[in-house]
């Protein structure tokens, strides 16, 4: 299918910013979501759900949509759930129960689970080597770029009531027509794929690297949301510095994702250059004083984020067989969504027993140091158990 060849990445990267629209596009429109619904009891609790819920169901169930994918194929399950992604992220429109409205978000998560599943799956079906690399990165840097860009569209379709912003969730409808057409179908891309001997899925060695995914993912997850509390924490409350402070982290990123293919080395030994990058931002945030510094750090810290996504990615997707791809990225999906739903628990838990919020995100930077030191050793290790004995 030479023609579908030009929107194949386009129509990747568009799948895989659609849980990104999930989890910020709403964002700004809960204090109105919850002024609208504040008679109903509980509305206090259930409408911060609302935004986060989605993201706990992705966690939940990437796995099992890996599963399905591996059995189903990718491309039949990637076009039922977008369109059924733009079903019930549109529901809102239509639903006055606020409890409906937190179970047709749990339904977006489950079609998020399928799509980014899918999406991430097909990168490594179609490409393969520092072409992959690439992709992966671009992946990445769609998803920050876009996060952004959601989170001024709803905004700025906020202003016209907090139902608005659920109507660009209709999105799905326009890309999964496309996805049918345009991409190309894998000749194993079928349930009727003939199995040979059936062999072991590497539990092992995904259980290591979803284990990091999970923490990389609280590294990754903790500047875009607890920047703005920080700033506060200054006395900065100007929504311009606070914008300006996640633009500047949002092209870090996306900086970081464009190295991510020019760096030397493979992805696993850049993990603990990397992961010390990171830690080094977040103890510059949590020593700064003032807005400059801490934005510094929180750049700092965003150029290690861009690079370790993709890393961990790629680490993760590197030996898998095509049957068992779907399984893998399934897992290694719903590990960093877990990690990215657990992030701002974990550093309120931190915040209460050390008493302030710079201080809890100090602790994730010695962490992250510790981590990179682990990895350094552990690294070594394997080298010397790799040398011939004389």
């Amino acid at each position: 299918m030479p023609g579908s060849v030009p929107l194949r990445a386009p129509l990747l990267m568009a799948g895989s910013c659609l849980p990104v629209l999930g989890a910020v596009l709403i964002a700004p429109v809960l204090p109105k979501m919850q002024d609208h619904f504040d008679s109903v009891p509980g509305a206090k609790t259930l409408v911060p759900v609302v935004l986060t819920v989605p993201a706990l169901a992705l966690a939940l169930l990437a796995p099992f949509a890996g599963v399905i994918v591996d059995r189903l194929g990718r491309k039949r399950l990637l076009v039922v759930a977008t369109v059924l992604y733009a079903l019930f992220g549109t529901a809102p429109l239509w639903l006055d129960s606020l409890g409906a409205i937190v179970a047709s978000r749990v339904l977006v998560g489950i079609t998020e689970a399928a799509i980014m599943t899918c999406c991430t799956t097909l990168i490594g079906d179609y490409y393969t080597g520092r072409v992959r690399d690439r992709y992966l990165a671009l992946q990445t840097m769609c998803a920050s770029a876009s996060a952004t860009a959601f989170f001024v569209i709803g905004g700025a379709a906020g202003s016209a009531g907090w139902r608005a912003p659920f109507w660009i969730y209709a999105v799905g409808l326009l890309l999964a027509p496309l996805m049918a057409t345009a991409l190309p179908r894998l000749r194993q891309d079928a349930s009727e794929e003939v199995t040979t001997e059936p062999r072991p899925f590497p539990v092992r060695r995904l259980a290591g690297i979803c284990a990091l995914t999970v923490f990389g993912a609280m590294v990754f997850y903790t500047v875009p949301v607890e920047t703005a509390y920080l700033l506060d924490d200054l006395g900065i409350t100007s929504t311009g510095v606070i914008g300006l402070a996640t633009a500047l982290a949002s092209a870090a990123t996306v900086a970081g994702s464009i190295a991510f293919t020019r760096l030397p080395g493979t992805p696993a030994s850049r993990l603990p250059v990397v992961f010390a990058l990171c830690g080094t931002g977040f103890v510059v945030m949590a020593l700064a004083s003032g807005p400059v510094l801490l934005i510094a750090g929180a750049v700092l810290n965003c150029l290690g984020t861009g690079v370790l996504l993709p890393s961990l990615l790629t680490v993760a997707m590197s030996g898998l067989e095509y049957a068992d791809r779907g399984r893998g990225t399934g897992l290694w999906t719903a590990a960093f969504f877990f990690g990215e739903f657990t992030c701002p628990l974990i550093l309120i838990a931190l915040e209460s027993v050390v008493g302030s919020l710079a201080t809890a995100v100090g602790i994730l930077g010695l962490a992250s140091g510790l981590v990179a030191g682990g990895l350094l050793l552990a690294g070594r290790s394997a080298v010397v158990e790799q040398e011939p004995v004389a």
